[in-house]
């Protein structure tokens, strides 16, 4: 299971806001189709999908996503901090609708607010009602919210909170390296092994794959936090343009190639611990809404037996009608859907 990774909508068939288009290098090869190709490549299962910030709080094309390929993914909506935003309202409409775990982005909070505002607060509490992992982007420094990060962590102990990418900490060198260690006093708090190519420290060697410049962070992680707290992932799409996701240099080998020195028993905590998480989610979902978790484990079913190679699937709109399944190789995405919350008003 991929702990870390986003998907978003070819250019030719979604209308990005200015200056939120995807790069040109990534703008064709980002969808969930070329997801699950390389899945296929790398042998691996599924994963956690994170909202990209390049669609900002429009979640249909995620949704449409999880909808499309139910066992396939994990849906990471963003939270919306900001002014006349959706807040928890829309935060907890996003959690009914299905999404699983939430990013909070220090950044989206307007300027002279805090994380640990009254909104930040309604938001984080919700998340630990509904078990819902909160994953923080600390982007521009951990420093810059650390104070607020212990606070949530201190006032609302049953929300499971994700660091995203070591932290964003460039090396054990890094002024908050400690602070990010010490974060494993708070045991809801997990640290994602990911995307090492942004933590790599400027101008230090090993900023290639396998990114040896992160084993000595690895090592620290897992002594600090246990394995099974530093789950794995891979920044897809963004990794393409490093070392890629499969082939010679996969995304995936780097826990094992960077030095880290870890034990075949840590090696398999850190791939399945985002495995376990993923199927924690899934039990709550069982005991929140039975029915539906039962439709979703059908749903799983069919879509592997479509997703099989040599076959093109159509799903009709009505779930009731037969599965249309001819040759192919390929799954079909549904177009995305402009206005998530019309559509969810004519389909319920």
């Amino acid at each position: 299971i991929d702990a870390h990774l986003h998907v978003w909508p070819s250019p030719s068939a979604y209308t990005y806001a200015e200056g939120k288009a995807p790069p040109d290098s990534l703008a064709e090869v980002s969808s969930a189709e070329s997801l699950l190709e390389q899945f296929a490549k790398a042998g691996v299962d599924g994963a956690l999908v994170v909202q990209p910030i390049n669609l900002e709080f429009d979640h249909s094309y995620v949704s449409s996503v999880i909808r499309k390929y139910p066992g396939k993914f994990v849906g990471c909506c963003l939270a919306d901090p900001t002014e006349h935003g959706g807040g928890v309202d829309e935060l907890r409409r996003l959690l009914d609708g299905g999404y699983r775990a939430v990013r909070f982005n220090p950044g989206l909070w307007p300027s002279g607010t805090k994380m640990t505002d009254r909104v930040g607060r309604e938001m984080f509490a919700l998340c630990g009602e509904r078990n819902a992992p909160v994953g923080f982007m600390c982007f521009h420094g951990l420093d810059l919210s650390i104070e607020e990060i212990e606070t949530l962590c201190t006032d609302y102990p049953e929300t499971p909170v994700l660091m995203d990418h070591f932290g964003f900490c460039k090396g054990v060198r890094d002024p908050n390296w400690q602070k990010l260690l010490g974060l494993a006093r708070f045991p809801q708090v997990s640290v994602k092994a990911s995307a090492q190519f942004r933590v790599t420290p400027e101008g230090a060697n090993g900023a290639s794959w396998p990114y040896s410049s992160t084993g000595e962070q690895l090592r620290e992680l897992i002594d600090t936090f246990g394995a099974e707290r530093v789950p794995w992932g891979s920044d897809f799409p963004f990794v393409l343009e490093q070392c890629g996701y499969s082939g010679e240099t996969p995304a995936a080998g780097i826990i094992r190639e960077c030095g880290a020195r870890l034990s075949d028993e840590e090696m398999a905590a850190v791939i399945v611990s985002a495995e376990r998480e993923y199927a924690r989610l899934e039990e709550r979902l069982s005991r929140d809404d039975p029915e539906l978790a039962r439709r979703y484990r059908e749903r799983c079913a069919q879509a592997t037996e479509e997703g099989l190679p040599g076959r093109q699937v159509q799903v009709p709109a009505d779930p009731s009608s037969p599965v249309d399944s001819r040759p192919g190789g390929k799954w079909e995405m549904p177009p995305p859907i402009a206005d998530e919350r019309a559509w969810r008003e004519r389909t319920t």
